[in-house]
Order: C-alpha cells, then structure tokens, then sequence
C-alpha cells in the first residue's frame, strides 16, 4: 500500500489521490503554501490525512523561517493559510491547534532546536495516527460477525488516515481475525472516493468489494443483502450529530428503515466538544465543475446552476455507535463520549 504522506528530508510527499486509480503519482511539497493548495485541490483528503498534512505543513513553514523573522507573525500566518483550507474536517483544526501548542511550548528556545521540536510534534501526529486507528479497528471488529456484508461510504482507509485506516481499519480488522465478509462500496458521488479509493484499497488487501452507486443501497437493503453499514466521520459534534461525505445521511437513513446498524469509525480527535449538535458544523461548499465535469466530459448543460456541498449530517438518533479508539460509544452520545474521553482504553 503507497503511504498517503511522509516526510522525506525537508520534504512533504503525497500520493495525488486525483489520480487514483489509474496512476500512483506523488506531489512534493516543499513549503506550507504547497501544503494548503493540496489539501484543498484533494491531492490530499480524508479528515485524519488532512490533519497530517497541517501539522506537516507548519512544521514547513517554520522550517522556512531565518533568524531575522518575527515569530510570533510568521506562524499565525502560517496557521491562518491552513486553517482556510477545509472547514468541515475537525482534524484540521485539532492538529493545527496541537501544533500552536507546541510553538508556544518552544519559541523561546533558538530557532534551530524549535524547528526541530516542530517537526518531530508532526512526526509524532502522524505515528500516533496509525496507532489509533488500529486500535478503533480493535474495537470494531467485535460489532461485525462471520458472513456479514458491509456497506460503506467514501473512503475512510489509509488513504484517509496515516494508515490503515477508521471505517476500513474496521473492516481490516475484522478481516485479518479471519472473518469472511464482503463489502458494498457505493460510488460516492461526485469525487468518486469509494469507486476510486474505497475500490482500490480493499482489492490491494483481497478483501471482497463490490462496486454500486450511490442510489443502488436501499434495493440491495430490502433485498437482504447487506447485514451493517460503517463510515468513517469528519466532525462530530458532542451530541453524536456526524458530518461526513455527502450522502451519508441518505445511507444512514435507509438502515434505519431496515433496521440494519449504522456505525460511525473515528478518533477521539474528530469529536468536536465545543458544539452542541450538528446544527452548528460548517458544511464546505466545493467548486460546481466537480459536480459537472468527469476528466474532459461535462455531464450537464455548462451553464446549469449547480449545488456542491461535499458534506451532511446524519442526526445522532440514526446512529447506533460510534467506534472510538478509547471504545465503543452508544446513545446517549453526549454521555457516552463525554466518559470516553475521561477514560482512555
């Protein structure tokens, strides 16, 4: 599997998840600004990966710094340029604010031990990544049994992650215990995340996937053939409210009325505790052509108004738990989540 991100000697490099899967391609950032333009292009995506990426880019940043720089101005524009990027995804801001942390921590010391400390708080996120989602596919796998088929949405694998992955290190998990499971990856409209992403991923692992858009899941629900439905989330608010890739909410809606479970895959970093509900998540609006074009191919009429929010909210009460890497959460969210961030695994 290609490592979605890693430092290479004062370098960032990504596999462009563009071009999946038809070309395994890298970009090389060599500078935060590079590192924003990818996380906002999708060279780069997936909430975890992009607070990879952040953590990354200021650690480049202030790599970039001399002598002669105020600090203090330099990194809050640093900051600010990342911050702009992606405002649904809470692992963006977490990992932005972690590394506010640590420049606070460390700008008295001289500038070479700070850059120093700034890169290894990134390193550190990104190890930490992988450890996590490992653990969240730990607790996963005791809610899938033998013989299931799961349905997913988008990608939540490592290409969303470190590594491994949130919804698919579930999935992975359960696997590796020797569970014989098949997977639903719907299409995942407009991007194409589970068709390119989700898709490529599971067959690099020879895990069973089968490929179905995005309006196929309610037949294949009242026909019997899907047993769970697991996606990854990219803000979560206190109360269990979860945004994630647009459609989710259908989904989630659909096995509710088939009473099939609904989990939702994510670290403790993606709860954002300062919200209520979901009501007050930010939802990104993306450029209309993502909705109108394919490659060179326009789907639509080209002056047709388009709307293009790459993400919705499934409301907690269509949410049967939530898989954490400190455990299991279920209803009441707002207690649940609240006794698991007290009480690390």
């Amino acid at each position: 599997m290609l490592p979605t991100i890693k430092w290479d000697n004062g370098k960032i490099i990504m596999v462009d998840q563009r071009k999946l899967p038809g070309e395994e391609v890298y970009v090389e950032c060599t500078d935060h600004n590079q590192v924003a333009e990818a996380i906002e292009t999708m060279v780069i995506r997936g909430a975890p990966a992009i607070g990879v990426a952040a953590a990354y880019g200021v650690a480049l940043g202030i790599m970039g710094l001399d002598e002669k720089d105020n600090l203090e101005e330099r990194f809050d524009q640093i900051y600010r340029r990342l911050e702009r990027t992606r405002p649904t995804a809470r692992n963006l801001f977490w990992a932005l604010e972690r590394m506010k942390r640590a420049f606070f921590r460390e700008r008295d010391r001289d500038l070479k031990k700070l850059q120093k400390a700034m890169l290894q708080e990134a390193l550190d996120i990104e190890m930490e990544d992988v450890e996590t989602n490992r653990r969240i596919g730990k607790w996963g796998r005791t809610l899938v049994k033998d013989d299931q088929t799961i349905l997913t949405h988008c990608n939540a694998g490592t290409l969303a992650t470190a590594g491994y992955g949130t919804a698919l290190g579930v999935i992975r998990a359960a696997f590796e215990e020797g569970k014989k499971i098949q997977v639903y990856a719907d299409e995942t409209r407009p991007f194409l995340q589970g068709a390119r992403l989700t898709c490529w991923e599971l067959e690099k692992d020879s895990i069973p996937v089968v490929l179905i858009a995005d309006n196929m899941a309610g037949y294949l629900m009242k026909k019997g053939e899907v047993s769970l439905v697991i996606t990854g989330a990219d803000r979560i608010a206190q109360n269990g409210d979860t945004a994630n890739k647009i459609g989710t909410y259908t989904v989630a809606v659909l096995a509710r009325e088939h009473n099939l479970p609904f989990y939702v895959a994510a670290p403790m970093s993606t709860i954002d505790f300062t919200l209520r509900d979901g009501n007050q998540i930010p939802i990104e609006e993306r450029d209309p052509d993502e909705l109108k074009w394919i490659g060179d191919v326009c789907l639509s009429p080209s002056r047709i108004e388009v709307r293009n929010p790459a993400f919705d909210v499934t409301p907690a009460e269509y949410i049967t738990a939530i898989i954490t890497e400190n455990g299991i959460a279920r209803p009441p969210f707002q207690k649940s989540l609240q006794e698991l961030r007290k009480n690390k695994a």
